[in-house]
């Protein structure tokens, strides 16, 4: 019995990613924009200053007649404020009217023992398991419980292992481990 426990013990302490630390929860809230995003700016009313802009990897955006305006880290109503308030001091308009909205996500990426491993659109509610099911499920060989997940915060690119309900966020590199038998 001892051995057979000590045995057990020493397999899981050999799975892949066993080690890894718990991936903190993904905040839940409001969503902000980071390079890769897709917003649309609709200023009511100027047809010139309504379109589609894609967050640059710097995180700005490039507006007619006023130039880069900063939107990663922002909320869309955030960006819809800001805005508003670079078109006022570039005398452009005097009461500016703006909404923002998101159109495409940044992509995440699933890597490992899933049946089509590649980037993937990201949706607003994903898990670990959905992301695992839009790459094509899981392979007959993958570890079905955890995963590990690389996200970038701040600048700063940290790996945790994350639950198969647990949330995922854009530009989220999720590995799925080979289990060993």
């Amino acid at each position: 019995m001892l051995v057979s426990l000590l045995c057990l013990l020493l397999l899981s302490a050999c799975q892949p990613g066993s080690g890894l630390p718990e991936m903190p929860a993904a905040a839940s809230g409001t969503y902000r924009l980071g390079p890769g995003d897709v917003v649309r700016l609709i200023t009511y009313g100027e047809e010139q200053l309504t379109g589609e802009f894609r967050v640059s990897d710097s995180g700005s955006i490039a507006l007619p007649l006023v130039g880069t305006v900063a939107a990663s880290g922002l909320s869309p109503d955030a960006l819809a404020a800001r805005v508003s308030q670079v078109l006022v001091r570039a005398d452009v308009l005097r009461t500016p009217s703006v909404s923002a909205e998101v159109v495409a996500y940044r992509p995440i990426f699933v890597l490992g023992e899933v049946s089509k491993p590649g980037q993937y659109p990201y949706q607003p509610g994903m898990t670990v398991v959905t992301a695992a099911a839009v790459a094509g499920g899981f392979t007959y060989r993958a570890v079905q419980g955890y995963v590990s997940i690389v996200r970038t915060k701040n600048g700063v690119a940290v790996e945790g292992r994350a639950n198969r309900q647990d949330f995922i966020l854009p530009g989220d590199v999720i590995t799925v481990f080979e289990r060993r038998f």
